[in-house]
């Protein structure tokens, strides 16, 4: 079972009791990487990934191209009925662009959805657009639809109570990131005009709370680089500002079936890695738990719970080219297993 946003109590319940099931012997302190192997390398260049499960099949989408920065960026799919064994199911393309940084959501209707910016080749403006494609089969993908504003990069969406929810960043002019709502047929308007303004701020990832609370995980870089932790209540148009102290590309986040937040990215101290650590939103803070087998050109994870165990998909240079990696990661369950952390409503809707 997928745990990506809320999930009703009796859900979490019983997923974390199918955690819980799945240990066998002593139960570790620490969380412990169960395996890592490369999935995909084909191109030169394969890179920004995202994983889900959909329809009880794994779909894992990146970006294959001949460099990191290049005009020749295409959107690779990539099915597998058991996490083993990867084939493509689908190529996606902009005539003149280079797509960048592809991730998967799930509608309220039952759809796959990927987003992805085409970066023009030869602009006249706009020099970016996201664009938004979705399928029943992780195959036919029909024809895309633009979503959010030119040169304003709406990097990933997440959904909460049948909302689209997405934060965009500015690619040209000062730097700035907007929060927009959208729904199922791609249509996205500004929430908040200016959600966050100091510094660098650009790639952001969004987590709702089982009490309707949302996380906003946002990059920054130079001058001030480090991460900040958003906090907002419904309807989301204010937010409390906190800093993380540490660097963070490529952000993602995901709430565990005992609630506990697990952040995953690339962190730079100490070396170029992607790794994993724990949010903590009160007071904000980040811990790192694990290092996966990462460096030099890394980070963009895709996160799943499935089966007891946190699927990460990334990529990494460490071993020569940028390849396409997927980790499992056993995480072992809190001592106190009986506490909730965040109290959800019981009845109504939050806006």
């Amino acid at each position: 079972m997928e745990v990506k946003a809320v999930m009703h109590h009796s859900t979490r319940a019983a997923a974390l009791a199918a955690a819980l099931a799945a240990w066998a012997g002593p139960v570790p302190k620490n969380p412990e990487l169960v395996e890592v192997r490369a999935i995909w390398s084909r191109a030169p260049h394969n890179a920004f990934t995202d994983l889900i499960r959909y329809k009880e099949r794994w779909y894992c989408v990146f970006r294959e191209a001949s460099a990191h920065v290049s005009d020749d960026g295409v959107v690779r799919v990539l099915s597998s009925a058991d996490g083993e064994i990867w084939s493509s199911a689908a190529v996606l393309a902009r005539p003149g662009a280079d797509l960048r940084d592809p991730k998967l959501s799930v509608t309220p209707d039952h759809r796959l959805m990927l987003v992805a910016a085409a970066a023009q080749r030869n602009p006249p403006p706009p020099r970016h657009q996201t664009w938004a494609w979705f399928s029943m089969d992780g195959r036919d993908w029909g024809e895309p639809v633009r979503i959010g504003e030119p040169d304003l990069w709406l990097w990933r969406v997440t959904w909460h109570l049948g909302r689209a929810y997405g934060v965009g960043y500015r690619t040209v002019g000062a730097p700035l990131v907007r929060l927009y709502a959208g729904d199922a047929a791609g249509r996205f308007a500004p929430l908040v005009e200016s959600l966050f303004e100091q510094g660098d701020p650009s790639e952001c990832t969004l987590l709702f709370l089982p009490d309707h609370r949302a996380l906003a995980l946002l990059r920054r870089d130079r001058p001030h680089p480090t991460a900040q932790l958003g906090i907002a209540r419904p309807p989301y148009r204010g937010w409390e500002w906190k800093d993380l102290g540490v660097r963070v590309g490529g952000p993602n986040l995901i709430l565990l079936p005992d609630e506990r937040i697990v952040a995953a990215g690339r962190l730079y101290d100490g070396g170029e890695r992607t790794a994993l650590g724990w949010l903590e939103p009160d007071p904000p803070a980040f811990t790192e738990f694990l290092r996966l087998p990462s460096g030099g050109d890394t980070s963009y994870p895709g996160l799943v719970w499935h089966d007891g165990l946190l699927w990460v998909s990334y990529y990494s240079s460490h071993e020569g080219k940028a390849k396409i990696y997927l980790a499992k990661v056993r995480v072992p369950p809190p001592e106190d297993t009986k506490t909730r952390r965040f109290v959800i409503p019981q009845q109504g809707r939050p806006f």
